[in-house]
């Protein structure tokens, strides 16, 4: 049995630098991964495991607008969320899941909406 393979090879060579810029490109004007992956032709995992090598040899550079806070569940009934000097500051929050999703939303939004929101993605 003969077996012919037409048409472009799919197997590409990306250099370090290709691929930083890929993975930098996430976030920028709201672009997720799936969008960046479809405009470089590559899988969603193809860059998780970009951004996982990256990381191993310190080449992705730490971003130094985040800010890890300890979050108060009884904020969601009221309490404070975080002291008060921070809550003044308008920021960006990235919140990763147990399901390895993440969730980006200003610090203003409303608890309850957040809630939701989680609840609703953790379903989906």
């Amino acid at each position: 049995m003969r077996v012919e393979i037409l048409g472009q090879e799919r197997r590409r060579r990306w250099s370090d630098e290709k691929k930083l810029d890929i993975v930098m490109s996430i976030g920028l004007d709201g672009a997720t991964v799936t969008e960046v992956a479809h405009r470089h032709d590559v899988s969603r995992q193809q860059i998780y495991a970009w951004r996982h090598e990256l990381k191993k040899k310190d080449l992705l550079p730490s971003t130094a607008d985040t800010v890890f806070l300890a979050v108060d569940t009884s904020a969601m009934h009221g309490g404070p969320l975080v002291r008060e000097e921070v809550a003044r500051v308008p920021a960006m929050i990235e919140l990763r899941l147990n399901d390895g999703r993440s969730l980006r939303f200003d610090s203003g939004v409303d608890a309850a909406v957040l809630t939701r929101l989680i609840r609703a993605v953790e379903a989906a």
